[in-house]
């Protein structure tokens, strides 16, 4: 072999290879010794009752809040009266300041450690000012009054506010989305976490849905006087009050587990770990090539359910399948995890197949009949109640591949930049937000929608506008969705390489809180797992 092909073959080991002292590089040796501990870690469920409550409480009212944040763009159209136009450009405006708010966030949550941990102290001490700021934002309305699209003070009110948001909608976002991964080393801790999250966040949501759509339309229809502004701004303020509470109250009961490596790299270096991850950097390839797509952003779920279905007892019925077979999903997870026999890549593959085939047919099959009320509505109810019947099993899935992934990381370089590496994934959506904002500006004009028109049924007049309303709201994302399924056709961290990366990984998690005595949390459940061990022996 040439000497160039020995250098090529260093510099591409040096860039995309096991970092020195990490996991997939460290001598069997000298993780030898903790072979066993780290079994029990990966097999041994060390969650209390306390650290499985406290974040579902957190996760529904964030849910809470996400499911008002979904009707952004229409609150500030039709309830602020701002034009389309100023909204696309305050929005825009935020994703650019996000370039420079991100990676500031992420570098010094990676660099972060106390001896309350990592994510901890930010979601104490960031819960208020996030959810606060976001109930003033949704407040707005009844005090700017409703003056004309153009006023200046409504657009600086609002672009200041989600100014606030998001600077601190970022400080606590990164640290609160990865507590789960830091509480325990158990895989099956964690689906059964992420699980209950799931189902507790998706009630906080659908009461969000099933509050906000009756009142617009009994607004709309004359038959009670609550305005949408007092709507907004009671909704959000009572879930900023359980947000605070619930999220405070998950960082002080909630221990990390854990270990992390006590002197973290440089920022340049570890901003690049995401080259140590195959399986991040094609899942990263792949929502960048579609990040600049687009559904014309404005909430076409409520245009098709007020409009299209005919009003709320409509929606209701055609959702209603959808609703029975989501929440009986949940007894069908043990079924569908011996059909794929765990494996989690096959799992989210065939799930994933399975709600494109159900959006296809409800797209292909309604489309030509949106003007016959109850056709469309059958054809929704059917398709969207299969789509139902495996969201329990595909959440669980997608979850727990979501977090292995992560994990390789921590395999591959020793540390968990986990806030460095999301910059990257991050600014796929700010770099490409000019090209989105043009297109939903395009998209929206295409539709022909006029949204200063009441939403009542049938209120544009035109089949032709709500054939692209519904194309909107369940067909457009069909060529997206299937480009971001393609990585995990190559994926294949499973089987045995998935539980040797496992191993691995709590052989030197344990070797780590054995050099470093730091985390109470850590020694609690080393010495647990230990007794444990000592009283079968």
């Amino acid at each position: 072999m040439s000497e160039n092909n020995v250098q090529q073959r260093s510099l591409s080991e040096k860039v995309f290879g096991a970092e020195k002292d990490s996991a997939a590089s460290l001598a069997q040796g000298k993780l030898s010794k903790y072979n066993q501990i780290a079994i029990r870690m990966f097999h041994t469920g060390v969650l209390t009752p306390k650290e499985m409550a406290f974040p579902a409480v957190a996760e529904f009212a964030t849910r809470l809040l996400s499911g008002i944040t979904y009707y952004r763009t229409l609150y500030f159209v039709n309830v602020l009266k701002i034009d389309m136009v100023y909204v696309t450009v305050i929005l825009t405006l935020i994703s650019i300041y996000d370039i420079l708010n991100n990676p500031l966030m992420g570098a010094v949550y990676d660099r972060t450690r106390t001896r309350w941990g990592k994510a901890r102290p930010y979601i104490i001490f960031t819960a208020i000012p996030y959810f606060l700021s976001t109930a003033v934002l949704y407040s707005g309305a009844l005090f700017l009054g409703d003056k004309a699209g153009n006023d200046p003070k409504k657009i600086i009110f609002v672009f200041v506010l989600l100014f606030i948001q998001e600077t601190f909608s970022t400080i606590y976002t990164i640290p609160r989305n990865n507590m789960l991964t830091l509480q325990t080393p158990n895989p099956k801790d964690r689906i059964n976490m992420g699980l209950v999250n799931n189902y507790i966040g998706e009630m906080g949501a659908q009461l969000v849905y099933i509050t906000f759509l009756p009142l617009l339309e009994l607004n709309n229809k004359g038959y009670i006087n609550a305005p949408m502004p007092v709507i907004f701004a009671l909704i959000t303020c009572g879930t900023a009050m359980l947000g605070c509470m619930s999220n405070i109250a998950m960082a002080i009961g909630c221990k990390e587990r854990i270990i992390l490596q006590p002197k973290p790299a440089p920022i340049q270096k570890s901003i690049f770990y995401v080259l140590k991850n195959k399986y991040a950097m094609r899942n990263f390839l792949a929502n960048f090539s579609v990040s600049w797509w687009s559904s014309g952003g404005y909430s076409w779920d409520v245009v098709t359910q007020m409009e299209i279905f005919g009003g709320t007892f409509y929606s209701f019925l055609a959702y209603l399948p959808y609703n029975i077979f989501d929440t009986l999903s949940l007894a069908f997870i043990p079924k569908f995890q011996k059909i794929f026999k765990n494996n989690n890549r096959k799992a989210v593959i065939w799930l994933r197949l399975w709600d494109l085939l159900c959006v296809l047919g409800m797209f292909a099959l309604g489309c030509p009949v949106v003007d016959k009320k109850w056709a469309i509505i059958g054809i929704y109810a059917l398709f969207y109640g299969i789509n139902g019947f495996n969201n329990g099993p595909s959440k669980v899935f997608e979850a727990e591949l979501s977090r292995e992934i992560n994990d390789y990381t921590e395999y591959m370089t020793g540390e968990r930049p986990d806030g460095t590496i999301s910059i990257l994934t991050d600014l796929i959506t700010k770099v490409t937000s000019p090209i989105n904002a043009w297109l939903t500006i395009k998209l929206f004009k295409w539709s022909g929608y006029d949204s200063t028109i009441d939403m009542l049924p049938w209120s544009q007049g035109s089949k032709v506008i709500y054939q692209k309303v519904f194309f909107l709201f369940n067909g457009i994302q069909l060529i997206p969705n299937i480009i971001k399924m393609i990585p995990y056709i190559f994926y294949d961290l499973e089987g045995e390489k998935r539980e040797r990366m496992y191993i691995a990984l709590n052989e030197r998690r344990a070797l780590l809180a054995n050099e470093h005595l730091t985390n109470n949390a850590v020694e609690e459940m080393v010495q647990m797992l230990e007794n444990e061990a000592a009283e079968k022996a």
